[in-house]
């Protein structure tokens, strides 16, 4: 690869490190904390804060499965892609830095949790944009690498970010936090987080802009509005599912087992807690540690994806992640759960990098925004069935152990569906022959 092509990838893969990082910061272990622990902690009426979040982040999810098929449909035009990608990045820190001014008044709730749902919003519609440009920056030998890469970075970034954060503005006791000294008082210094974030977001989101040149437009390129964006999608949908059967089918299957990985995500932190005795600062440990396991494993899936393909990555991958999730089941105590768990994040990484690169692969050119504008909605749709299951089995079973049986039910039923898809032949991208 020449060193200008490097630079692009390098690039492109920047943009990674900075969305994962605020998405780690804003959705997961800061701000959402804070709008429920804090500033929301004296609201009156029945409806919890934490409610009131799930409510933010359904309707967020209500959003992102609305427009992101018609945002694919914009950008399946290359053309567009960096426009769109710039507007979307440009929300995200715009409602990021937004947050400095919610204070630690139940008041600010309602604010809080509009700008958490905008964010959220944004950085997710990102995606459609982004993963589309991977294939003018990749070849079908480098797609992989180049995919797994972005997603490793992304992870680096949440690690970086969350240390920066809880040493500079969090650690400690007292009246003030951080080696920064910074007020507890009023959320200062949370506050102070997310303007770090936003410049965060915003210094590793530039490299894609400055590198990755705009592809011109070949020939009038057409104004699409919202209801002709519908239209033109469900003409390529019926399109799709004309030329390959497998591309719907793997739409469905990668919603459920990103959904199984999402929840293994969401509610490991409860798990070491309530069942295997893990500290709440062990936890934050914990989370660090499995960003940089999950990283290494990126990397070495999408290096292992271009030697063997992607849906073998993705099923060996599923097949660990069973097998540890089962064990999981079975052991108690710290070392139990730091192990198992440490593990399951090493498996995510290569399943969640090749799933992109293989929708990538079975995508026909010049489709590139539409599919991953369904990939999108197709997980954004799925994403109820994880926590269903996961508080099922503990209804159940009547421990809250149970709920990795959920979740390991969840991938179980993601492995079933990708063994069923036909992927294409990885020289010629014709179908192949056998699933």
């Amino acid at each position: 690869m020449a060193n200008t092509n490097r630079a692009r990838v390098l690039a492109w893969a920047l943009w990674d490190c900075g969305a994962t990082g605020l998405n780690a910061i804003v959705i997961t272990f800061v701000f959402s904390v804070y709008l429920t622990g804090s500033v929301g902690s004296d609201l009156p009426g029945d409806t919890t804060p934490a409610s009131w979040l799930g409510r933010a982040m359904t309707v967020a999810g209500l959003v992102v499965a609305l427009l992101a098929p018609v945002t694919g449909v914009w950008v399946d035009d290359p053309s567009r892609r960096r426009r769109v990608l710039a507007l979307m990045t440009g929300g995200a820190v715009a409602f990021t830095s937004a947050m400095t001014l919610i204070r630690d008044d139940h008041r600010y709730l309602l604010p809080g949790l509009i700008l958490l749902a905008c964010t959220a919003a944004c950085n997710e519609l990102a995606t459609v944009p982004y993963n589309a440009m991977l294939r003018q920056l990749s070849t079908p030998e480098t797609s992989g690498r180049i995919s797994g890469l972005g997603l490793a970075l992304g992870y680096a970034g949440s690690v970086l970010l969350l240390l920066l954060a809880y040493v500079g503005f969090i650690a400690g006791d007292g009246p003030t936090r951080g080696l920064l000294s910074l007020p507890v008082e009023d959320g200062q210094n949370v506050r102070a987080v997310m303007l770090l974030t936003a410049v965060w977001f915003v210094l590793f989101a530039l490299p894609v802009f400055v590198m990755v040149p705009r592809v011109p437009a070949v020939g009038p390129v057409d104004r699409v509005g919202l209801l002709g964006a519908y239209r033109k999608l469900w003409t390529e949908i019926r399109g799709e599912w004309q030329r390959d059967h497998n591309v719907v089918y793997y739409l469905l299957a990668s919603a459920v087992f990103r959904d199984g990985l999402a929840g293994v995500f969401a509610f490991g932190a409860v798990l070491g807690v309530n069942v295997y005795g893990i500290s709440d600062a062990d936890v934050l440990l914990f989370g660090i540690s499995a960003c940089v396991v999950a990283a290494v494993g990126a990397v070495t899936g999408g290096q292992l994806d271009d030697r063997v393909g992607s849906k073998p990555v993705i099923v060996g991958s599923l097949v660990c992640l069973i097998a540890v999730g089962l064990s999981l089941l079975a052991l108690s105590g710290p070392v139990a759960f730091w192990v198992c768990g440490l593990l399951l994040c090493l498996f995510i990484g290569p399943t969640l990098s090749s799933a992109r690169t293989l929708m990538l692969r079975i995508t026909a050119d010049g489709k590139e925004g539409v599919a991953f504008g369904l990939y999108t909605t197709v997980g954004r749709a799925a994403s109820f069935l994880a926590p269903w299951l996961f508080f099922t089995f503990i209804d159940l079973f009547g421990t809250d152990r149970a709920g990795m049986g959920g979740l390991v039910l969840v991938l179980v039923l993601g492995l079933a569906g990708m063994l069923a898809v036909r992927v294409p032949a990885r020289s010629t991208g014709r179908p192949a022959t056998t699933p």
